[in-house]
C-alpha cells in the first residue's frame, strides 16, 4: 500500500493535478460520507464492518494497493490522504490501529518524490511550506502517541467523525471552488 501511494503520487503529479479540483473534490466528499455512514451502520451493528486484522491478502490485497495508488495521485492535486486511507483500512476489515501507520507511511514515502517534481517545476511557496512542516512534525508526534494510548472502542469513533470532518470540508472547499483553472503559486 505504501509503495503503491508512492507510485500513485508520482504518476499523480503531472496527470491528477490537471483535472478539475471541484468535481475531484466533490466525489471525494461524497464518498467519504458513505463510508462514514457505513463505518456508523457497523459501529451500530446495523451491519458487519471494521476488525481485527493487521494484513491483507488476495482480492483485498489489490483492491487495497489500488485504491491506495489513486489516494496517492490525488493527494498530489490537494485531496489529503489521511481520512480516506482510514476509511479503506476500516472498509477492509483491518483494525483501526493499522490505519497510522500506513496512512503515515503512505505520506511519508509519497511525499519526497511528488514533492521533487514541485520543487523541479518551481510549483510551491516555500513561507508555507516551511510555516506547515515545523506545526506538521510536533502534530505527527502527538498523535502517535496518543493513537497508541486510545482504547479501540474510542479509535473507531475518533476515525468516523474524522472522516465525515473530512467529507464536510471537501464539500466546503468544492462549494467555494468557482472551477477556475489551478495557477501555480509564486516561489
Amino acid at each position: 500500500m505504501l509503495a503503491a501511494a508512492t507510485i500513485g503520487a508520482v504518476v499523480g503529479a503531472g496527470i491528477v493535478s490537471k483535472l478539475p479540483e471541484k468535481k475531484i473534490q466533490i466525489v471525494m466528499g461524497v464518498a467519504l460520507f458513505v463510508t462514514a455512514g457505513f463505518m456508523f451502520a457497523s459501529k451500530m451493528n446495523w451491519i458487519q464492518g471494521g476488525g481485527s486484522a493487521i494484513g491483507l491478502t488476495g482480492s483485498k490485497l489489490v483492491l487495497a494497493v489500488v485504491i491506495n495508488f489513486i489516494l496517492g495521485a490525488l493527494m498530489t492535486a490537494g485531496i489529503g490522504l489521511y481520512a480516506p486511507c482510514m476509511a479503506l483500512v476500516f472498509a477492509l476489515g483491518m483494525s483501526p490501529k493499522v490505519a497510522f501507520p500506513i496512512m503515515m507511511g503512505s505520506c511519508a514515502f509519497l511525499m519526497p518524490p511528488a514533492s521533487a517534481k514541485f520543487i523541479k517545476e518551481k510549483a510551491y511557496n516555500k513561507k508555507s511550506a516551511i510555516g506547515m512542516a515545523i506545526p506538521g512534525t510536533i502534530g505527527t508526534l502527538i498523535a502517535a502517541l496518543v493513537v497508541k494510548e486510545l482504547p479501540l472502542d474510542i479509535l473507531r469513533w475518533v476515525v468516523i467523525v474524522v472522516v465525515i470532518y473530512t467529507a464536510i470540508m471537501m464539500l466546503k472547499s468544492a462549494a467555494k471552488n468557482k472551477g477556475v483553472a489551478k495557477k501555480s503559486v509564486e516561489v
